[in-house]
Order: structure tokens, then sequence, then C-alpha cells
């Protein structure tokens, strides 16, 4: 995996430098470069194994609020539209805008919620390993015998 990510990053950089000494006016943004998430917990050390990247288009209604969950896995992403709260279980809130981007919380359970009027789509990437699932939700008191008590998605 690691040679995978090393390999990525040469291949990312020689490519922005070749960019740029022709780029006609075209211009590329780091929206995030860090090991640390919104938090400012460390990421974890990327597993060993063959890598699975899945991406997610995430549409979030206005005034609705996600299920407590958790990653096990590094993620990231970008609001594209709508305003976004994530707030983590011991109460560290992010506020996100149309726009700006998210190293999201690793193991820590947490929940968005879309306090705007209009929905929020995020695009999320998660650096992942074949059959390990990308969300795991945590069992709800109130819902003992749901079906989503404990349930995990592989993004599919």
């Amino acid at each position: 995996m690691r040679k995978l990510i090393f390999a990525v990053c040469f291949a990312l950089l020689l490519l922005t430098n070749a960019w740029a000494a022709d780029t006609h006016g075209l211009a590329a943004d780091v929206l995030s470069k860090t090991g640390i998430s919104w938090d400012g917990r460390n990421l974890p050390e990327y597993g060993s194994g063959k890598p699975e990247i899945t991406i997610l288009k995430i549409s979030i209604p206005a005034g609705s609020e996600l299920p407590l969950h958790k990653h096990s896995v590094i993620n990231a992403g970008v609001l594209l539209s709508g305003e976004l709260t994530v707030i983590t279980e011991d109460n560290k809130i992010l506020r996100l805008k149309a726009g700006e981007s998210i190293v999201e919380v690793v193991n820590t359970w947490h929940y968005g919620k879309n306090e705007g009027n209009t929905p929020a789509e995020i695009i999320v990437f998660y650096a992942g390993a074949p059959g390990t699932p990308i969300t795991t939700y945590k069992p709800s008191p109130a819902h003992s015998s749901s079906s989503q008590e404990g349930a995990e998605s592989t993004g599919r």
C-alpha cells in the first residue's frame, strides 16, 4: 500500500511540474494536504494489503441529520454545495460551506447534519481495502433490535 501511495504521489509531482511549465492559464489549488483529521488527531497509518479506493457522492437533504457512525479508513472530501455541520460524540464541531474540504475523523463516532435550506452535496474519497467496511453505524438504544444496529457499509 505504501509503495502504491508513493508511486501515485511521485507521479502527481511529476505531472504537476510538467503541467506548471505549460498550463495555458490552468490552475491547480491544494484543498487539503495533511496528516491530521479535522478534530486535530493524527491520521492512522495505512494498512497493508491490496488497496481499494471508494468515491461517493453523498446528498444530504436540507434539515436532515445522519445517524451516529464512524469510518475505519482514512477519508476526505469536498462539499460541493450547501452547508454541513459535523459533530463528534464528544461535541467537537466542524461547520463546512460549499467549496471547503474535510479530512474526516477515523474510528471516532460522529454524525453530520444539514442545517441549511438546500441539499448538501459532498464527494468523499475513502482509502480502504477490499472487504473492509467504510462506515459502521453505532447501535441506537432506542432501536436495539434495528437492522441498522452495528450495520456496516462498503459504499456499494
